[in-house]
C-alpha cells in the first residue's frame, strides 16, 4: 500500500521552493475570495504545511535565510518610505507614541503575568519586553493602498523603531543580569558602540550612495549596492549588539532621499521584497506555530488568552490615547493601533534568548508553556493587525475621497516628452514620472520626430529603438508610455501638431548643447516652439542623476503670479522636492514670494521650502554664485508680450552661458493666454514665427557698432 505520508516532508530543493511558489501565487488569490487579508494566508499556510500541520515542509535554513531576509526587507522598505521633513516636526509625538505603546503593554502584560499566572518577575519581565515590541507584518497592506505617507502610518513606524529599541534594550539587561559583566562599564561599552554605528551609518552611507549612483545607471548594479547597504547596515548592528533590524532601518532611513518613491529602483525594491522574501519570512513564522497545543488543556488556553489580551489591548490604549492626543481621526487611531499590535519573529528572537537563560542547574527561564503560549499570541496578532490595518486603510481612502483638497490643479495633465538623444533620454523620462500626477495615473507621450530627408529611414528606426527602451523603463515603475515616431519637413510644426493630436497639456525636452552664444541658444526650432504654443515647455539639462540632487533653486519674474500657468509649474517643482526629498528656494519679488508659501503650505506642506527676496532680474549673475554642483536652477521665463516678459529677459542666453554653465539646468514657459494659439493651429498655417522683429535687429546692430 502507497503511503503518501511516506514522501513528506519534502527533502528536494527543487520541490521546496515551487510549494512556496506555490502558496505566495495561491494564497492571495483564496483568502482574496474570503474577503481576508492575504499575509493571514500566508501565515496560515505556513502552519498547515510546517511540523505541526501536514508536515510537507521542515522549516530548515532555508526559511531561516529568506526569513531573516524578509524581516530586515520589512524594515528598509519601513525606513525608505517615510516623509524625513514630517518625521523632524513631529519628532515629540514619535517619542510620545514610542514610549506609550512600549511602556503601557509592559506593564500590563508585567503584572499580568505576576498576579494572574503566577510566574517569577523575571519571566514576567521577558514576557512584558515581548509585547512591548511589536514587528511591522501588516505594513505591506499600506503600500496597495498608497499610504506610505499618511501622518498615522509614520507614527506608527517610528514608534515601533522606538519601542524595539527599548524592548531590546531591557532585554539586554536582563540577560546580562544571568552573566558576569553586568556593571556601569557593560552599559557604557554599548552605548559607545552604538552611537559609532549610527555615526558611522550617517558619515558613510550618503558618501557611498552619491558616489554609486552617479557613476554607475545599470539598473542591476543599482539595485545590488542597495541591498549590500542594507544587509550591512544589519550585520554591523547585530555585531554593536542591537538586533539587525534596527540597521537594516536606520540604513532605509538614510538612503530615503536617494531613491525617489516613483523611480524605478524602488519600484525593483518594492516588487523583490513583496514577492519572494516577506511572503517567505510569513511563511515561515506559521511553520512554528503549533496550534494543537491549544488543545493540551484549559491551562494553555488561559495562558495565551492572558498573554495575547493584555498585549494586544496594552498597544489598543496606547494608539487611542495618542490619537487622542494628537487630535487625529477615528481612522487614524485604527491605523496605529493595528500596525502596532502584532508580533512575530522580534518575539521569538527574545523567547530564544530565554530559553537559553539558566535559573538554576537544569532550569531555563522559559519553559515549554511560555513558549506555546507567545506562538500561538503570534497568530492571534498577526489576526488582528492584518485585519485592523485593512479596515483603517479603507476608511482613510475613502475619507480623502470625500474631502479633496481645495485646490485641484492639472486635471487636464497629460505630459508629452520630445526625445532625440539616447544619452539623456533616460534622464527626461525619470523627470517626467517625477513630475505626474499618480493619483491620475495617466500615461506618458513619448514623441520622436525625424526630419524628412534623405536618413529618415535610417533616423525612424533609432528612433523606434529609443523608444522602445523608453517604454522598457517606464514599465519597472508602472507607467503606461504610448510612443510616436513622427515624419515632419518642420521639427516643430511636427511636435506642436502631435501635441495637438495627443491633447497633451505640457511639453518636456532636453536642451541642446551650443558652445556659442547667439541669438541660436535655443536651438535651431525651439524658439518656433514656444512662441507658437502657449502651452508650458520644460527645457532641461542634467550634469548629474536626479536623485543625488541637494537643492532647487528657482528664479522667478515679478508678476508671474498673474500669468495663466503660475500653478502649474508651482505644482509640477513642489512634486518633484517632494518625490527628490531635497531643498526647495524661490527667488523673487515679495507679492509673488506670498502667493508661492501659500500653495506649497496647503498643499505640499512636506516640502522643505525657502523664500528669498529677490529684487531685480539684475541678480541673476549674483545668484549664480549660490548655485553648487548638486543643485537644480529653475528659470521661470515668459514670452514676448506676456505680462512677466521683461527686457532683462533677452540677456538670459548669455547669462546662463556665462554663469551657469556646467550646472543643471531647467527653464520654464509656463501657460500664457489660454489655448488661443493651439486652437487656431492647422496644418496649413504658417507657424514658424522669430522670437525677434526687424526693429529689433536693426537697435542690436547699431548697439554693436557703438560700442566698437
Amino acid at each position: 500500500m502507497l503511503y503518501i505520508a511516506s514522501y513528506f516532508p519534502i527533502t528536494n530543493p527543487t520541490l521546496i521552493f515551487c510549494v512556496v511558489l506555490l502558496i505566495i501565487l495561491f494564497a492571495p488569490i483564496i483568502m482574496g475570495k474570503l474577503r481576508i487579508p492575504h499575509i493571514i494566508g500566508m501565515v496560515l499556510a505556513g502552519m498547515l504545511i510546517g511540523k505541526y500541520g501536514l508536515n510537507i515542509l521542515e522549516r530548515d535554513s532555508s526559511f531561516e535565510l529568506f526569513g531573516k531576509v524578509g524581516l530586515l526587507y520589512i524594515m528598509f522598505l519601513a525606513g525608505l518610505e517615510m516623509d524625513l521633513e514630517s518625521v523632524k516636526k513631529n519628532s515629540r509625538r514619535f517619542l510620545i507614541f514610542g514610549l506609550l505603546t512600549c511602556l503601557v503593554p509592559l506593564v500590563m502584560t508585567y503584572f499580568m503575568a505576576i498576579w494572574l499566572l503566577d510566574y517569577t518577575t523575571q519571566a514576567s519581565f521577558l514576557l512584558g519586553c515581548i509585547m512591548a515590541s511589536n514587528t511591522l507584518i501588516a505594513y505591506p497592506i499600506i503600500g496597495r493602498y498608497g499610504l506610505q505617507r499618511d501622518s498615522s502610518v509614520m507614527l506608527s513606524v517610528g514608534s515601533s523603531m522606538i519601542s524595539l529599541f527599548l524592548a531590546l534594550l531591557m532585554l539586554a539587561a536582563l540577560a546580562a543580569s544571568y552573566g558576569e559583566d553586568t556593571g556601569l562599564t557593560f552599559w557604557l561599552l554599548f552605548l559607545l558602540k552604538f552611537c559609532l554605528f549610527c555615526g558611522a551609518c550617517i558619515w558613510l552611507i550618503p558618501k557611498l550612495a552619491r558616489y554609486f549612483l552617479r557613476r554607475y545607471s545599470d539598473a542591476v548594479m543599482q539595485f545590488i549596492f542597495v541591498l549590500a547597504v542594507m544587509f550591512l547596515s544589519a550585520a554591523a548592528s547585530e555585531a554593536v549588539g542591537v538586533e539587525g533590524i534596527v540597521g537594516s532601518f536606520i540604513s532605509g532611513l538614510i538612503l530615503n532621499r536617494y531613491i525617489p518613491h516613483v523611480s524605478p529602483l524602488m519600484n525593483r525594491i518594492e516588487f523583490i521584497g513583496n514577492a519572494l522574501f516577506i511572503p517567505y519570512f510569513l511563511i515561515g513564522v506559521g511553520m512554528l506555530i503549533n496550534i494543537g497545543s491549544l488543545f493540551t488543556g484549559l491551562h494553555m488556553l488561559w495562558i495565551v488568552f492572558m498573554i495575547a489580551f493584555f498585549g494586544t489591548f496594552g498597544k489598543a490604549v496606547a494608539a487611542y490615547l495618542s490619537s487622542l492626543l494628537f487630535h487625529l481621526p477615528k481612522s487614524a487611531g485604527h491605523m496605529m493601533f493595528g500596525l502596532t499590535s502584532a508580533h512575530a519573529a522580534g518575539a521569538i528572537a527574545m523567547v530564544m534568548v530565554g530559553m537559553r537563560l539558566e535559573v538554576s542547574p537544569g532550569v531555563y527561564l522559559v519553559n515549554d508553556e511560555i513558549l506555546n503560549g507567545v506562538v500561538i499570541m503570534i497568530l492571534v496578532t498577526c489576526i488582528i493587525s492584518t485585519m485592523m490595518t485593512a479596515r483603517a486603510a479603507q476608511q482613510i481612502v475613502l475619507a480623502s475621497n470625500q474631502h479633496p483638497t481645495a485646490i485641484n490643479q492639472g486635471d487636464d495633465e497629460k505630459i508629452m516628452l520630445c526625445v532625440k538623444y539616447p544619452e539623456i533620454a533616460p534622464q527626461l523620462l525619470e523627470l517626467a514620472i517625477m513630475l505626474r500626477n499618480q493619483k491620475l495615473n495617466r500615461g506618458i507621450v513619448a514623441l520622436n520626430v525625424v526630419y524628412d530627408d534623405n536618413n529618415a529611414a535610417v533616423n525612424r528606426d533609432n528612433g523606434l529603438r529609443l523608444l522602445e527602451q523608453l517604454q522598457q523603463q517606464a514599465s519597472a515603475s508602472e507607467v503606461k508610455v504610448q510612443t510616436q515616431v513622427r515624419l515632419a519637413t518642420n521639427i516643430a510644426n511636427g511636435i506642436k501638431h502631435a501635441f495637438r493630436e495627443f491633447s497633451s497639456s505640457e511639453i518636456i525636452m532636453g536642451m541642446h548643447v551650443h558652445t556659442e552664444v547667439n541669438p541660436k541658444f535655443w536651438g535651431d526650432f525651439i524658439q518656433s516652439l514656444y512662441n507658437g504654443l502657449n502651452r508650458q515647455i520644460l527645457l532641461t539639462r542634467f550634469v548629474q542623476p536626479l536623485n543625488t540632487l541637494r537643492r532647487i533653486q528657482v528664479a522667478v519674474p515679478s508678476r508671474a503670479e498673474f500669468e495663466p500657468g503660475f500653478h502649474r509649474w508651482l505644482e509640477r517643482l513642489g512634486r518633484m522636492a517632494e518625490n527628490l526629498d531635497c531643498r526647495i528656494q524661490f527667488h523673487g519679488r515679495d507679492e509673488s514670494l506670498v502667493l508661492i508659501r501659500e500653495y506649497i503650505n496647503n498643499l505640499h506642506p512636506g516640502v522643505r521650502a525657502e523664500y528669498t527676496f529677490m529684487a531685480h532680474w539684475n541678480e541673476l549673475p549674483k545668484l549664480a554664485e549660490t548655485i553648487k554642483e548638486d543643485h537644480m536652477f529653475v528659470v521661470i521665463t515668459a514670452r514676448k508680450g506676456t505680462i512677466s516678459y521683461k527686457n532683462a529677459l533677452e540677456r538670459l542666453p548669455n547669462e546662463l552661458m556665462q554663469h551657469f554653465s556646467g550646472k543643471n539646468l531647467m527653464i520654464i514657459f509656463p501657460d500664457q493666454y489660454g489655448n488661443t494659439k493651439e486652437e487656431r493651429m492647422t496644418f496649413t498655417e504658417a507657424q514658424h514665427q522669430e522670437e525677434s522683429s526687424i526693429y529689433n535687429t536693426i537697435a542690436r546692430w547699431i548697439n554693436d557698432h557703438r560700442s566698437h
